[in-house]
């Protein structure tokens, strides 16, 4: 497995054995470490205009 996927619960016998043995425990686990990479991300620029827009749209439409 490549080390970069293994979170802080890889580390020690115990939660390797826990990991190799419970295939969804495996996926759990790198499911987790993603979100947490995704939410370490910057929101792109473009994004973040979109979303001022709609709520721009939003204001509008409720005043009518």
């Amino acid at each position: 497995m490549n080390e970069s996927l293994r979170g802080p619960g890889a580390r020690g016998a115990a939660a390797g054995r826990v990991q190799k043995t419970d295939p969804n425990a495996r996926i759990a686990s790198k499911l987790k470490m993603l979100y947490q990479a995704l939410e370490n991300e910057p929101v792109p620029q473009q994004f973040i205009e979109l979303l001022e827009r709609l709520d721009q749209a939003e204001r509008a439409q409720s005043r009518d």
